[in-house]
């Protein structure tokens, strides 16, 4: 479901192939004009555009942003040229290469995701980088961590919204024997649980643990887990009741205080942009009472700033 609000393209990729040329050429490179464009296209004529500049070109485009753009708008440019599946293949693979090990961006990507959307990424990691999922998981990643991100990216899931009562009953009192109810955790029951239940069934696994014990299951993985491990139950937990929250979350940690983390703005933007954005910025102006826009305002500048509101579109 793309929620890029993009008002009808009038040009042609063609045109916009040109464009761009004429942009880079002379002195110093017309970076408003890149901007402009490339914000406004979807991920199929991002293709297009691509295809039709090396066509008359024999140049390819992402190169050639390379070499004009800089910095944080070079990074959030180049990383939304590629559409979704791709994208999260290259997400992945840099947060997992040892000189730019990212566990938390890796975490992040890997267990958001749907079973579907796992599937695009593994067949896309395997063409870019011709290695598997798996086995960069296995090589990069350690302990209950690397146990659980396998689990996740090798399991089918159910994808629809029906649930076992019944079933979500029972999970949740094996979760509560694994974790709250004894000394030390039984990891494995976690993993099983977490990474083999669809999304609506984990949140009736959840309810129902509230129900039973009197708790949050969250406050239960907080306190059963720690580290990278914890951090993953979390993001597989909260996209389960409402990945839009986690996001805003997300976006909201990456701006507050001093400095952002322009890691996590860029990859979370370019992302989301085309699968749920509006439901993330209804999330964050419920909760902090100020629109995502606003706060990606005050904490950039710039051509980056307006490349990033212009991919958030309407301040509301």
């Amino acid at each position: 479901m793309s929620t890029l609000s993009l008002p009808p393209v009038l040009t042609s990729p063609r045109d916009d192939a040109i464009q761009l040329y004429r942009a880079f050429k002379g002195l110093g490179c017309d970076t408003a004009a890149v901007v402009n464009i490339l914000a406004h296209r979807d991920a199929t004529q991002r293709s297009l555009i691509q295809h039709e500049y090396r066509a008359m070109y024999s140049e390819d485009l992402l190169k050639r942003l390379v070499s004009e753009l800089r910095g944080k708008l070079e990074t959030a440019v180049l990383l939304w040229m590629h559409d979704p599946a791709g994208r999260d293949a290259i997400v992945i693979r840099q947060a997992l290469l040892p000189d730019l090990t990212n566990l938390d961006a890796a975490t992040e990507v890997i267990c958001s995701r749907t079973p579907s959307q796992i599937q695009l990424i593994k067949q896309n990691y395997q063409a870019k980088f011709g290695v598997f999922l798996e086995q960069d998981i296995e090589r990069h990643t350690s302990g209950d961590h690397k146990k659980l991100l396998l689990a996740y990216v090798s399991t089918s899931r159910y994808e629809g919204l029906e649930v076992d009562r019944e079933m979500a009953m029972k999970d949740a009192k094996a979760l509560y024997k694994a974790g709250e109810k004894r000394l030390g955790t039984d990891e494995k029951t976690f993993i099983r649980i977490f990474s083999e239940r669809s999304r609506a069934q984990l949140a009736a696994i959840s309810a129902a643990y509230h129900d039973m014990y009197g708790g949050s299951l969250k406050k239960a993985v907080k306190s059963e887990t720690s580290g990278k491990f914890e951090r993953g139950l979390l993001t597989i937990l909260q996209c389960s009741e409402n990945p839009a929250k986690y996001f805003a979350k997300a976006l909201r940690k990456a701006m507050k205080g001093l400095g952002t983390d322009d890691t996590t703005l860029v990859r979370i933007i370019v992302t989301r942009t085309e699968i749920d954005m509006q439901y993330i910025k209804a999330e964050y102006l419920r909760k902090y009472k100020k629109t995502l826009n606003d706060a990606v305002h005050s904490d950039t500048s710039g051509h980056y700033r307006t490349f990033l509101l212009s991919l958030l579109g309407p301040n509301n």
